[in-house]
């Protein structure tokens, strides 16, 4: 699948909603911790790579996450003060950059760090309180979380253990049956649409 964005034409659904950055669609999975937005992710990304799409994922993680070890060169090199370490093989290459402050990324900027060309979708975990197309999940967990799609208008479905049982005119889809929710993403976030003018 290639792209050809046109200026001021609407190419793909939701694609008013894409951050600047965004070249190719985007759709995010916003939840509360625990209901199992990776596990959903880890069952998709096999199902939506066997339609011969290329997949990008896009994690926000805690503070302290560290993709190196100590012990391991790179940790060492890293800690003695480069800015910058790339880690490269035949099979893969990694780099490892420092922040020069701490502060919480932005979906817009860490979208622009990927080589869009070599990508049909963009999938992300997290950064649920920015504006992008975003699927939420809910699980029944007796706790009283409101679901965030009562309150974010860049919600674009909803995926929960029991579909039938939400108030909603959004897309109702089962949490449990990735199948279904990549025939969603399939049909309504990765088929372009060339609408017309956006606003």
């Amino acid at each position: 699948m290639t792209s050809t964005m046109h200026a001021g034409f609407r190419e793909y659904p939701y694609q008013d909603l894409w951050p600047d950055t965004a070249r190719r669609p985007l759709l995010g999975f916003a939840a509360w911790s625990g209901v199992g937005k990776t596990t959903l992710l880890s069952r998709l990304i096999p199902l939506l790579r066997r339609d011969g799409l290329r997949i990008a994922l896009i994690k926000h993680a805690h503070h302290a996450f560290d993709v190196d070890h100590p012990g391991k060169d790179s940790y060492r090199l890293r800690r003695a003060g480069a800015d910058q370490v790339l880690v490269t093989s035949a099979k893969r290459w990694a780099l490892m950059q420092e922040r020069p402050e701490e502060r919480d990324p932005v979906l817009a900027e860490e979208i622009r760090r990927l080589d869009q060309r070599s990508l049909d979708l963009l999938l992300v975990e997290g950064f649920r309180h920015e504006r992008f197309p975003k699927i939420e999940l809910l699980r029944e967990t007796g706790e009283d979380r409101q679901p965030l799609h009562r309150t974010d208008g860049s919600i674009i479905a909803v995926a929960a253990e029991r579909p039938e049982r939400l108030r909603t005119r959004l897309p109702r889809l089962s949490i449990n049956d990735p199948e279904q929710v990549a025939g969603f993403i399939r049909e309504h976030v990765v088929r372009p649409v060339l609408s017309g003018p956006m606003d």
